[in-house]
């Protein structure tokens, strides 16, 4: 009579196992980055034992002087692995590892965790995703990105110890500025082709003007007067830049569109 109990029971956890496995297909909802914040916890307690010569690195369009407040970048993971099969899952946190801004799911990511966090929709065989983050509206300080990522077999066998997680992070600070140091100042025409004037405040007389493209890259150094104070920016490529205009010790940055 017991083994027949046990056999009805084992009958049971085989759907029960199944789903687990299939949901975890598409993401998990529960807290999995590797992050401080999620108690480091990832899916290595089911997904292990393999060894798929995986790496990951998390990179954004975050320039590297900081994040602006309230601004969307995106965010990409990259990994290298010898598997067809990866997930992930990533959330970004600040030095008191609380969760801030909130991510928007791109081609086959899904949010989690209120927005905190997200995961992948489905198994990539590359192991790349890109997808939104938006910087908090207050200053939280610097954010740091956490992610483990599961490159598999590709059985759907969490526990037959052949997949292998790793994990990555990176940190952007934040450039959020005090009113007393900031430099307020206006550039005209934005979006601009050729040349781009930057009217500075009443009492600057000079500043350095440097700008950042969208992997974070100073590509343009300029310095202005209140009397010169246009850029060539021709040499430029096309895209979206983010100026910051420096004045003893004042600081103040802007987005800007070359055509």
């Amino acid at each position: 009579m017991k083994k027949h109990y046990i056999f009805k029971l084992l009958l049971l956890l085989i759907p029960v196992s199944a789903f687990l496995l299939m949901s975890s297909s598409g993401g998990r909802s529960d807290a999995r980055s590797g992050s401080p914040g999620d108690g480091g916890a990832t899916c290595a307690a089911c997904h292990s034992g393999g060894n798929f010569n995986a790496s990951a690195i998390i990179t954004s369009n975050i320039p590297t002087t900081g994040y602006l407040l309230n601004t969307d970048y995106t965010i990409n993971i990259n990994t290298t692995s010898s598997s067809s099969a990866h997930g992930f899952q990533l959330t970004a946190e600040n030095n008191s590892n609380a969760k801030i801004g909130a991510f928007t799911a791109g081609s086959g990511s899904r949010t989690v965790n209120s927005s905190k966090a997200i995961t992948h929709s489905f198994p990539s065989t590359s192991g790349d995703w890109s997808f939104t983050w938006r910087s908090p509206s207050t200053d939280l300080g610097n954010v740091t990105f956490y992610t483990a990522v599961n490159a598999t077999n590709g059985n759907g066998n969490a526990f037959d110890g052949g997949d292998q997680v790793i994990t990555a992070s990176t940190s952007s600070p934040s450039l959020s500025i005090s009113e007393a140091k900031r430099l307020k100042f206006d550039l005209y025409p934005n979006p601009a082709i050729e040349n781009l004037n930057i009217q500075l405040p009443n009492g600057t007389n000079k500043a350095l003007v440097q700008f950042y493209n969208y992997t974070g890259k100073l590509v343009l150094t300029n310095n202005i007067t209140e009397l010169n104070s246009k850029i060539n920016v021709s040499n430029l490529s096309k895209g979206i830049y983010i100026l910051k205009v420096v004045s003893e010790d004042k600081i103040g940055s802007q987005k800007f569109m070359k055509y």
